[in-house]
């Protein structure tokens, strides 16, 4: 009888090692890059770095997630001629931060976050700051990309480094023709 108790307790002693070995298995490891997970968050106010964002969240396999102002800017908003307009009032007080509507609850979950926006005056939004400043951001890697008639990304990560000296910046590019094939030769450079 003894020998019976004895067997039975192996057998179980050997399946709940066998379960819990099975178990650790299905679960991602932290350094596994299958488990590592990209967003693409992105400010657009009239729908091009949208395109673009949705470009790289194809290249990158990324989720996709969108920098939404409580209050959407205007065409009259967006007149950079007028010095009254509410963008460029904005980009004149470095401190503005415009409310976003919603809010990134999953960041945690992320380790490559691309941040995209259209220049204005020469380097990023105010509102990505807004958003930088309400998403905890430490320990990724934070990717920039922007659309823009004429300037590059260059000075815009420079501010936003300069801004955020803590965050781990790269200097993404620019994906003003909104293809796929431009978005995967920026994910490609990036890794």
């Amino acid at each position: 009888m003894k020998k019976i108790i004895l067997v039975i307790a192996a057998v179980m002693a050997f399946s709940l090692a066998a379960c819990s070995q099975s178990k650790t298995k299905e679960e991602p490891k932290m350094n596994d890059p299958a488990a590592k997970k990209t967003l693409v968050a992105y400010f657009s106010a009239t729908g091009t770095t949208a395109e673009a964002a949705r470009q790289l969240a194809k290249a990158a396999d990324a989720d996709l997630y969108e920098i939404r102002p409580e209050q959407p800017y205007t065409d009259a908003d967006l007149n950079w001629n007028d010095k009254q307009s509410r963008s460029s009032v904005e980009m004149k007080d470095r401190k503005s931060r415009p409310a976003i509507k919603g809010r990134l609850e999953n960041a945690a979950q992320y380790d490559t976050v691309y941040i995209g926006f259209p220049i204005w005056w020469y380097t990023a939004p105010t509102i990505i700051n807004a958003f930088i400043e309400q998403t905890d951001l430490a320990g990724k890697t934070i990717i920039t990309f922007a659309t823009s008639g004429g300037s590059t990304v260059s000075k815009a990560t420079r501010d936003l480094k300069s801004a955020y000296p803590n965050l781990t910046w790269k200097e993404g590019g620019l994906l003003n023709d909104r293809s796929l094939s431009e978005a995967q030769a920026l994910v490609e450079r990036m890794k």
